[in-house]
């Protein structure tokens, strides 16, 4: 489909539900990743993420059909790819050991601004307007709020935790707008990105947990296992099959602008379920920062 022709025209509601269910998987993810870390250490948790979703993926692929590893002409790529996409995960998974899910939904998901600071230089048509500049101003504000914001249920080292998940969501952004840069524009298909990405943050994440976690053991209960099972099948695999169905019906700016709801849900699944203390400076930051990402991802008039 092509979104400069389709970018006026309203989502059908099966749309949007798909879109409103995708970001409660995403925002669940990060409560699932903070019970699994009290049974598998961090690192190895992203690690054992990347070994079971890739094994799952490759079943599918050889039951439909797809390709499922790069050329060798790309094969840079995907160790690229899978560096960021692995230090992402290395910092999203260590920094919840520290902080809230409440407080780390609202860094995590800044990655959409620093893929527009990043591709205002990096990619020709990725121009920053007056709207997304806007857009990240009040996103700035929102995290003043929330880093100012201290509940009862932060540990001492909740700031640690909190610049780890905004590192995690700087190499987020980078894998985009690498993908952006280096990827869409090839012979690469999505499903093939994908498994890109999850083969090669394997070694990249073992070694991490070889060098920091050599001391730390394995304790899963049948709540960690459940928690494990939802990042890999849930999110790692469904969640990103039906995003790519998506992005291939329905043109991806109008799809993006309602990525603002995951941060919402995951501060709420996070109060709801792990029973985390919520200050009204939070609520107030999660709100600008809602805001700034809807600003920031808001299709422009044609």
């Amino acid at each position: 489909m092509d979104e400069n022709n389709n970018s006026l025209q309203h989502l059908p509601f099966s749309a949007v539900s798909f879109m409103a269910l995708l970001c409660l998987v995403w925002g669940g993810n990060l409560v699932s990743i903070k019970v699994s870390n009290q049974g598998i250490p961090p690192i190895l948790g992203a690690a054992m993420r990347s070994v079971f979703a890739s094994a799952i993926l490759w079943i599918y692929a050889r039951w439909t059909g797809r390709q499922f590893f790069l050329q060798r002409d790309y094969l840079a790529h995907g160790a690229a790819i899978g560096f960021l996409f692995a230090m992402s995960f290395l910092f999203l998974y260590w920094g919840l050991v520290f902080t809230d899910v409440s407080r780390s939904v609202i860094f995590i998901y800044t990655h959409p601004f620093w893929v527009a600071i990043a591709a205002h230089f990096v990619l020709p048509n990725e121009r920053l307007t007056w709207m997304k500049i806007g857009g990240m101003f009040v996103a700035f504000a929102g995290l003043i709020l929330a880093f100012g914001a201290k509940s009862s249920t932060l540990g001492p080292l909740y700031w640690l935790g909190d610049l780890m998940v905004l590192v995690s969501a700087m190499f987020w952004a980078a894998s985009m707008v690498y993908l952006k840069k280096f990827i869409w524009n090839r012979s690469i298909t999505h499903f093939e990105t994908l498994s890109a990405q999850l083969l090669f943050s394997i070694p990249v994440l073992a070694a991490g947990s070889l060098i920091l976690e050599h001391h730390q053991t394995l304790s899963p209960g049948i709540l960690v296992i459940s928690a494990f099972v939802y990042q890999v099948v849930i999110v790692a695999v469904l969640s990103y099959l039906l995003w790519f169905w998506l992005i291939h019906r329905y043109p991806v700016s109008r799809l993006a602008a309602f990525t603002f709801l995951a941060p919402l849900f995951g501060a709420l699944l996070g109060s709801l379920l792990l029973n985390e203390t919520i200050v009204f400076r939070l609520y107030l930051g999660l709100a600008f920062v809602a805001g700034g990402l809807y600003l920031v991802n808001k299709p422009e008039a044609a």
